[in-house]
C-alpha cells in the first residue's frame, strides 16, 4: 500500500505522540525529584545531629568518624552559598544524642553516647554566638533518645539507653525551655531505643516500635495535658531503627526498619497509623529494604514523604496515590545514621552515613522537588 507524503507526516506525527502519552504515563515517570551531590562537610560524620536554624542554615553536631572516634566539633551549612563553614565546639564529644531547635532559636543538645557508656549532660547552642553553654543536666543518661517539641515550647524525651540496661529504657522527662530544666515525668509503658516521637495534629506524641528486652510491638501515645503515656494500637511489623513521616491528613507513615537480626533483618514493609482509629494499617513496600533511619521522615511542601538513608536510592512515598516513586540519580553508597533536613526553599539536605562498615562520610547530597 502506498502513503502520501502528507498521510506519512501525519502517522508519525500520531507515533510520536503516543510515544509520549506512554512515556509520560508509565510506572515510575511521574515527577519524584532528584538527588545530586552537595558540599563536602568539614568532617565525616554518622550518628551526628542536624538542626535548622532560623536563618535558614544547618547546625550539623557531634556524630562519629567511626566507632569510638566521636566528634565535639560542629559546623554550620550555608545554602545560600553553598558550602560549610566551623562553627563552635560542644562541651563534650557525643553521638546519637537529641537535638531540638527552641522557640528562643537556641538548640538543645541532650544526651547521646560518649565512649562506653551514655551521658545525662545538655548544652544550649547560640546562634548568634555560635557558642555552647551546659545547662542542667538531664534526669536520666540516655543514648538515642527521642526528642520532641511541644506545644508549648517543652520537648518531651523519652527512652534511649543506659548503662545498666540490656536495651532501651522506659523513663521519660520533659525539658521546660522557660527555665531550662529537666522534669522526669511518669514513663512509657515499654523500654525503647531507636524508636520513632512523631507530633500528631491534636498535640499529642506518638511512639513508635524501638528495643527493650525486646522489639515493642505496641504503640504509645503522649498526652501533654496530662503528661501520661497511653497504649495504643500493635505495629503489624514490629521494627526498630526505622523512619516515621506526619502525612497531610494527620496519619503516619511507618517505614522500614529492622527485626532482631539487624543486617540480615532489614525491612522493606510500611505501614499506616491513624490517630482517629488508633490502628496501623499495611501501606505500600518501599522498593528498597533498609533501616538505620533518620528518625523522622521529612514532608516536603506538596504533601508527600521523602524516605532516605539505608540505600543509594531515594524514595518518595504519595499519599494520594498510596505508593513510593524513585528520585532520579543516587547517593555513592548505602547510608546509615545520616541526617535528612529540609531546608527553607523545599530542598532537603541529606548529609553524612556511613556504608556497610562503621566509616563515617563527609558527602552531602541534595534533594530537589
Amino acid at each position: 500500500m502506498r502513503h502520501s507524503g502528507f498521510q506519512l507526516r501525519f502517522l508519525f506525527a500520531a507515533l510520536l505522540s503516543c510515544a509520549f502519552t506512554l512515556h509520560a504515563s508509565a510506572p515510575g515517570s511521574s515527577t519524584a525529584g532528584s538527588v545530586t551531590a552537595g558540599p563536602s562537610m568539614l568532617e565525616p560524620r554518622s550518628g551526628h545531629s542536624a538542626t535548622l536554624l532560623p536563618d535558614g542554615k544547618v547546625l550539623i553536631a557531634g556524630g562519629m568518624r567511626r566507632n569510638q572516634d566521636f566528634y565535639k566539633s560542629t559546623e554550620l551549612y550555608d545554602p545560600a552559598k553553598g558550602k560549610f563553614e566551623r562553627a563552635g565546639d560542644m562541651t563534650m564529644a557525643r553521638v546519637g544524642h537529641a537535638a531540638v531547635l527552641l522557640p528562643s532559636g537556641k538548640v538543645l543538645i541532650a544526651g547521646g553516647w560518649i565512649g562506653q557508656g551514655c551521658t545525662d549532660s545538655a548544652e544550649l547552642y547560640d546562634p548568634a554566638t555560635r557558642r555552647f553553654t551546659p545547662i542542667a543536666k538531664m534526669t536520666n543518661r540516655r543514648g538515642n533518645p527521642s526528642a520532641t517539641l511541644l506545644g508549648d515550647g517543652d520537648v518531651l524525651i523519652a527512652g534511649g539507653g543506659d548503662h545498666d540496661s540490656p536495651g532501651g529504657i522506659s523513663s521519660a522527662e520533659l525539658f521546660h525551655s522557660a527555665t531550662l530544666s529537666f522534669q522526669a515525668i511518669g514513663p512509657m509503658h515499654y523500654g525503647r531505643i531507636s524508636h520513632t516521637a512523631t507530633l500528631l495534629k491534636d498535640g499529642r506524641v506518638l511512639i513508635v516500635g524501638g528495643r527493650g528486652e525486646t522489639l515493642a510491638t505496641v504503640a504509645e501515645l503522649y498526652d501533654p495535658k496530662t503528661k501520661k503515656f497511653s497504649e495504643t494500637g500493635r505495629l503489624l511489623t514490629a521494627r526498630y531503627k526505622h523512619t516515621a513521616g506526619l502525612l497531610p491528613d494527620g496519619r503516619v507513615l511507618i517505614a522500614g526498619g529492622s527485626d532482631e537480626r539487624d543486617w540480615h533483618g532489614k525491612l522493606s514493609s510500611t505501614e499506616i497509623y491513624d490517630p482517629a482509629t488508633g490502628k496501623f494499617s499495611s501501606a505500600a513496600a518501599l522498593n528498597d529494604a533498609r533501616f538505620k533511619l533518620p528518625d523522622t521522615a521529612e514532608a516536603l511542601n506538596n504533601g508527600e514523604v521523602i524516605i532516605a538513608g539505608g540505600s543509594r536510592e531515594v524514595e518518595i512515598f504519595d499519599p494520594s496515590s498510596g505508593r513510593f516513586k524513585i528520585a532520579a540519580g543516587q547517593m555513592h553508597d548505602q547510608r546509615h545514621f545520616m541526617t535528612e533536613t529540609k531546608l527553607k526553599d523545599g530542598s532537603v539536605l541529606l548529609a553524612g552515613g556511613y556504608p556497610d562498615n562503621d566509616a563515617g562520610t563527609a558527602e552531602t547530597w541534595l534533594f530537589r522537588p
